[in-house]
């Protein structure tokens, strides 16, 4: 589920705008730093000038320590809050902290500088690494999902804040998966009912899945379940209309397959019944 890092990374968005804060920060910080380039080299957390932090904090990036990177970039707003550099360097601490996995410090830096400067250009950039922060977080199926909600609601924002955006292609590709997991924990939910031949409880997941996360990979067996459920009930109408829906949208799959073969082993086949609340969920009712 969690997408490889380099996904930030390749956004040319982000490229050109890290390199703006790291180049051109150094550049004019090094020419006027009055106490010259090899100044406090031994920098500590005291009252410095900001050559001095700017340069500590990608000495830590250099060497991969991202976390103290972000600390000392932060050391910049703290220590110099009124300073043309305090904006990037408080991004620049979101971005550290994100890549140091500390998702909780990389939400509440972005949050800050959302706070902070909510007209910014970069601002784009702080909700985005606060909606993938977020994302990444996302627990196996087995597990409560309020965390997966909460990165759903964050991602949508991106795309909805800006939408002509990197940020909101790559969040529309997260939150497509994002919905697969919530389908997936529904599924989950729903075969552990099956099985235990709670058969209302399953149909009543599987119909979540079916109305809500219609367009998830998990869609063709939520409609095999159903019909698995219904039969079980006896409530064959419905059984039938959840097999045929399933091979008129997927008729190729496994699914399918299994939905039809205990159909016809019982003497039964796929057959829809347009006034089903299968049928109304795929548009195809009355």
């Amino acid at each position: 589920m969690t997408p490889s890092k380099h996904t930030l990374r390749l956004l040319a968005t982000t490229t050109v705008l890290l390199s703006a804060l790291l180049l051109s920060g150094c550049s004019w910080l090094r020419s006027n730093n009055p106490m010259g380039p090899d100044a406090s080299k031994d920098a500590v957390y005291r009252e410095r000038p900001i050559y001095t932090i700017y340069r500590d904090a990608w000495k830590k990036v250099r060497s991969g320590d991202w976390e103290e990177g972000a600390k000392q970039f932060a050391e910049v707003e703290r220590q110099h809050p009124y300073s043309i550099w305090a904006r990037r360097a408080s991004l620049m601490s979101v971005f550290c902290y994100y890549e140091a996995n500390k998702y909780t410090e990389a939400i509440g830096s972005a949050e800050q500088f959302i706070t902070l400067h909510p007209g910014s250009k970069e601002v784009a950039y702080a909700f985005y690494i606060k909606s993938v922060s977020l994302y990444e977080q996302i627990v196996d199926v087995e597990r409560d999902q309020e965390k997966t909600q909460i990165a759903l609601v964050a991602l949508q924002d991106v795309v909805q804040r800006f939408p002509n955006t990197e940020y909101a292609r790559d969040a529309t590709l997260k939150i497509d998966l994002t919905y697969d997991h919530l389908a997936g924990k529904e599924m989950d939910i729903g075969r552990y009912y099956l099985f235990q031949g709670d058969y209302i409880g399953a149909i009543n997941r599987f119909r979540v899945v079916v109305e809500q996360y219609q367009k998830t990979s998990q869609i063709a067996e939520a409609l095999e379940r159903l019909t698995e459920a219904y039969y079980a009930l006896g409530l064959t109408s419905e059984a039938q209309t959840a097999a045929a829906v399933l091979g008129h949208n997927y008729p190729g799959s496994s699914w399918y397959k299994a939905a039809y073969d205990l159909l016809t082993g019982h003497k039964l086949k796929p057959v829809e019944d347009k006034n089903s609340w299968i049928s109304k969920a795929f548009g195809s009712g009355t």
